[in-house]
């Protein structure tokens, strides 16, 4: 089968392969792997078939002088159940949830059917999209396809779990505070957050209207730009969703990077990084000047109070979305979430003010110092290596909080400064875990992002390693 989403959408234009052929293929993956993994909350089996076949006959349709096919017709991919679908159950990974029937469909999900995209069921994820390991109480934890024992990253689970072990050839995630950088990163994939407004948010459920982004996981960046171009635009369901035009990020693959300035960060970033993290971000930075890039150090701006600043709007918008369940429904969360929520809810009003005053100044800072000195920046995404699912259980090692906040310490920035940013796969650590690095660019650069991405990965082969259970 093909190893790629754009392998997957060519084999299937040339007739190589068929969409049942494809979906057949990905039930019996997921069937097998679901035991190991618990990537599924719903493997929708027979729907998924029928859709195949019914891809199958408009592409025979469209030889014959019909309409053409789209982008992604006939690729079989699946989502974070916190995506809206009129009709169905839409867990959010949670008990209170478990048998809601949502009324509307998702914009993102709109487009991606319209683009010809079959959908195979609904991923697991953490509860309401609320913790960065993939632990989920109320469906069981999602793991890593590397090795069971480690996590997957959170909130995404699910979606990066299903996508690394080759069931799927993508799958949305959702970003509030690096939820589909994360387990990008830790399961070897590749993810973009978009810059804040570029993805409607319609219908995928709130966590954080200031943070939440919505954006792709999948085996390669040019995956991910082919998934970006169907779902990016405005949105008239969705107010914060940009008018500004959606540039050709298909098109941007395969672009030279011959001048490129890669901004390697002098401070913050280069924190505390571990020893393969270390050496995963020299050799990145050495395949850029490969591919004729020009590195240059820049010094951080003070980040610590812009993730401060970020984990209050976080806190306190996600308190306000479950104020009413939270005094009526306490129980039915799981410990960590609710510890959380009732942590949002002891913030002030002054507190949540200041820290939306705050956004815009950050951002203005952050871009004149980073993007007057480079085009794009070169981080990790994460500084350790992967954890175990042992040691970020917060239900049974209350001291395990200390690795939560790590794990999304360089990830968080870029929620509340808004900034485009792609996670991609750059190495393993010493237990055989990915490593992952993230390029960041200015607001509305996800071309360039997808460019220098796809530039990467033409260098280098991480992101075509596969876990053992394939």
């Amino acid at each position: 089968m093909p190893g790629t989403l754009v392998e997957a959408a060519a084999a299937l234009a040339a007739g190589h392969v068929s969409a049942v052929e494809l979906t057949t293929a990905a039930i019996a993956h997921a069937r097998a792997a679901q035991p190991r993994l618990n990537a599924f909350i719903s493997l929708e089996a027979d729907a998924a078939l029928a859709a195949a076949q019914a891809s199958d006959d408009a592409r025979a349709r469209a030889q014959r002088g019909g309409a053409a096919p789209g982008l992604l017709h006939g690729v079989p991919l699946a989502h974070k159940d916190m995506y809206y679908r009129a009709g169905k159950v839409v867990t959010c990974g949670s008990r209170i949830r478990r048998d809601w029937v949502a009324s509307t469909t998702s914009t993102a999900l709109v487009r991606l059917e319209a683009a010809g995209a079959l959908n195979l069921g609904t991923l697991n994820l953490a509860e309401f999209a609320f913790s960065p390991t993939g632990h989920n109480v109320h469906f069981g934890d999602c793991c890593n396809p590397w090795n069971p024992a480690y996590i997957t990253g959170g909130s995404s689970s699910g979606s990066a779990a299903s996508v690394a072990a080759g069931i799927v050839y993508g799958a949305l995630g959702s970003d509030t505070g690096g939820s589909i950088r994360v387990p990008a990163a830790l399961c070897g994939i590749s993810g973009i957050k978009p810059t804040w407004g570029r993805v409607s948010r319609a219908g995928a459920m709130p966590l954080s209207q200031s943070l939440d982004h919505v954006g792709p996981l999948a085996r390669s960046i040019a995956d991910c730009a082919w998934l970006l171009q169907v779902i990016a635009g405005a949105d008239a369901a969705d107010p914060t969703a940009s008018a500004r035009a959606v540039p050709d990020l298909v098109g941007a693959l395969g672009g030279p990077v011959d001048g490129l300035r890669i901004g390697l960060p002098d401070g913050y970033f280069d924190r505390d990084l571990s020893a393969p993290v270390a050496a995963a971000l020299d050799a990145a930075a050495a395949a850029f000047v490969a591919l004729g890039a020009r590195l240059v150090r820049v010094p951080m701006p003070a980040l610590d109070p812009v993730n401060a600043a970020g984990t209050v709007l976080m806190w306190a918008e996600a308190a306000s979305a479950h104020q009413q369940w939270l005094a009526e429904r306490p129980q039915d969360y799981g410990a960590q979430v609710r510890s959380r929520l009732e942590h949002g809810a002891a913030l002030t009003a002054l507190q949540y003010q200041q820290a939306l005053k705050q956004r815009g100044p950050a951002l203005d800072d952050f871009c004149r110092r980073v993007f007057d000195r480079c085009d794009l920046l070169l981080a990790p995404t994460h500084a350790q290596p992967v954890p175990t699912r042992a040691e970020t259980d917060l239900v049974d090692r209350p001291e395990a909080a200390a690795v939560l906040g790590a794990l999304t310490r360089l990830t968080r920035p870029f929620n509340y400064l808004g900034l485009p940013t792609a996670s991609l796969p750059a190495g393993f650590d010493g237990n055989g875990l990915p490593i992952g690095l993230q390029l960041v660019g200015a607001p509305w650069s996800e071309a360039l992002l997808c460019t220098a991405g796809d530039a990467f990965q033409r260098e280098t082969d991480w992101h075509l390693r596969r876990p053992g259970l394939q």
